[in-house]
């Protein structure tokens, strides 16, 4: 019989704990494959459900150097600097250039896609639209889930998501990733997002403004902004994207240059096991992650710490479970017209996605 393997989850959290001083291999093993079925139809399983093997971890023979680029500005990006500061992309012999991108999705995809950056760290439901374009960019991992929030003030009859019907909801623009969600989000419980509400665009920090002046009914941000201003404002939260199923969802995603995958496959798997570990390592220690994103964020670091807690950071799916959220987001996007209608989400999810750790 052969031997059981300990979960990908147990691993990775030894890796972070352990950090450089966790045993590795060279070159050429791989790690974390998730077993779970690219099938649409199959239900999407809560992250402790799921099963996973482990193989070693990736150390290159010679350093290699990247350049990974994410939006500072998003807390939910926080592993890349802790990746960088707290030393996982230099245990696996990675040299990683952090590029504070602050362009267009289309801008940075096409960035990944020409070699200008060689991976980069965003929102599925911001990356879903174009890269049904056929960017040469493959997701290779997600990297947790939360962080996007609709609000409204209290007193005003709006408690929920169904009380939304005929009413102003603000955006800070209309394919911006809780834009989409919350549309997936009302569709779902019958409220067209085309039809039944309207949709107004206001600079992210000006949403709580308009509100309070009544030129909008509610808001949807992501965090930090949407949780500062909740705490700040008193606001009453509708709903996040840890509401009811989504509780299991990745939202944010790596994303790798296909060259890199093509040429130099082993970098990228080091890429892709450094930032997972990092993940892990915030899921164990939410303050010290704050401290590291505190300068990139104005708010305090037990504000930031709180919000991390109420993240997924330990869900980071893989393989065929990466593959099957990807579809459900691509499906959800049909519904509400991001994705075309001719789109076979099955497809799409295997033909943007890649499998490294498997």
């Amino acid at each position: 019989m052969p031997p059981v393997l300990p979960g990908r989850r147990t691993l990775l959290r030894a890796a972070a704990i352990s950090g450089a001083t966790l045993p590795v291999l060279a070159i050429g093993n791989r790690g974390f494959a998730s077993s779970r079925p690219a099938d649409l139809s199959a239900p999407l399983l809560a992250p402790e459900i799921c099963r996973a093997s482990f193989k070693a971890p990736v150390v290159l023979a010679e350093k290699r150097a990247l350049k990974l680029s994410f939006n500072a500005n998003a807390v939910c990006t926080v592993g890349v600097p802790v990746a960088k500061e707290k030393g996982f992309f230099a245990k696996h012999n990675l040299d990683v250039e952090l590029v504070n991108f602050a362009g267009s999705t289309d801008q940075l995809l096409e960035a990944i896609a020409t070699g200008k950056s060689d991976a980069g760290v965003g929102m599925a439901l911001r990356w879903l639209k174009p890269l049904e374009g056929g960017f040469d960019v493959k997701i290779a991992s997600g990297i947790h889930g939360g962080c996007l929030r609709l609000f409204a003030r209290p007193g005003t009859g709006i408690t929920s998501p169904a009380d939304l019907r005929g009413k102003r909801i603000g955006v800070s623009d209309l394919t911006a990733p809780d834009h989409n969600f919350f549309a997936i989000l009302l569709k779902g419980i019958g409220i067209d997002p085309n039809r039944d509400v309207e949709w107004t665009v206001f600079a992210a920090d000006i949403l709580p403004v308009a509100l309070q002046k009544g030129e909008i009914d509610a808001f949807s941000l992501s965090d930090p902004l949407g949780w500062i201003a909740r705490d700040r404002d008193g606001l009453v939260e509708l709903a996040s994207n840890l509401s009811g199923e989504y509780a299991h969802r990745t939202c944010c995603v790596l994303g790798l240059r296909g060259s890199l995958l093509r040429q130099d496959r082993d970098a990228a798997t080091a890429l892709v096991q450094a930032l997972l570990e990092a993940q892990e390592w915030i899921t164990l220690n939410p303050d010290g992650a704050a401290a590291v994103y505190a300068p990139y964020a104005k708010a305090k670091p037990e504000q930031l710490a709180a919000m991390l807690r109420s993240h997924t950071h330990a869900h980071h799916p893989l393989g065929a479970e990466l593959r099957a959220e990807i579809a459900a987001y691509a499906a959800e996007l049909k519904t509400v017209g991001v994705i075309k209608p001719s789109t076979d989400p099955v497809r799409y999810a295997e033909r943007v996605t890649v499998d490294l750790l498997a």
